[in-house]
């Protein structure tokens, strides 16, 4: 397992793939109460 190896996350970040091994992002943050109450004020 190195950098050659597609399945990898190693991998993929040196190729600059993603797939289930390397998603593109963990979890966007929602828009919470607090802030939608922020920007009412």
């Amino acid at each position: 397992m190195g950098k050659g190896d597609k399945k990898s996350k190693k991998g993929k970040i040196v190729k600059g793939t993603y797939g289930n091994t390397r998603p593109r992002k963990a979890n966007k943050p929602k828009a919470t109460a607090a802030k939608k109450e922020a920007a009412a004020k």
